[in-house]
């Protein structure tokens, strides 16, 4: 395995915040436009060594806390149907592995979704290194992913009269992050 330079980068455990954090999604509504939501950060962890690619990621989001700016969608989207968050009321990231390709930058991984979990790949886009006006070293980044929802158990939908279907499969997923390191 190689290792990358990233300035500013710096070795330790990283810790979420959650203040300055967020997880959003788009889907094709319809056929013919996106519903966009977001769902809250439970904890995520970087585990950084001093080689960026053999970096470990855990995060957990809370699904209860999904918003589309509908109340009646946002409930059926807890519901059995779709989420059911009773039952599984987190979405769990796991990583296996970070890498670089061409310059851009990906931590692939174990996504769990109603217990059932498959492998996807987050291009990261990194933000940058600073302190903030307390002594914390924080960093930023954003990462992409999009899913088939199906493969998750996400399939419920409805048939349109005028042909196509009411929800798209194909999701996108968008992680705006900072987190702050750990002192010793």
């Amino acid at each position: 395995m190689s290792s990358i330079d990233i300035p500013g980068y710096r070795a330790g455990t990283w810790i979420l915040d959650p203040s300055h954090s967020e997880v959003t999604f788009s889907v094709r509504h319809m056929m013919i436009s996106k519903v966009r939501g977001s769902f809250g950060m439970k904890s995520a962890t970087l585990v950084a060594p001093e080689n960026p690619l053999e970096a470990q990621v855990t995060a957990s989001v809370d699904v209860t806390s999904i918003d589309t700016n509908d109340e009646g969608r946002d409930g059926h989207l807890r519901s059995a149907d779709f989420f059911d968050t009773d039952a599984y009321p987190t979405m769990e990231f796991v990583s296996t592995g970070a890498r670089a390709d061409n310059g851009d930058f990906f931590i692939d991984g174990d996504l769990t979704i109603r217990n059932v979990t498959k492998p996807v790949s987050f291009a990261f886009d990194f933000g940058g290194f600073g302190q903030d006006p307390y002594g914390n070293y924080k960093a930023g980044a954003s990462a992409t992913t999009t899913i088939n929802r199906e493969e998750f158990g996400l399939t419920w939908n409805a048939a349109l009269e005028t042909g196509g279907v009411l929800v798209g499969k194909d999701v996108t997923i968008t992680l705006d992050l900072q987190g702050a390191l750990q002192q010793d």
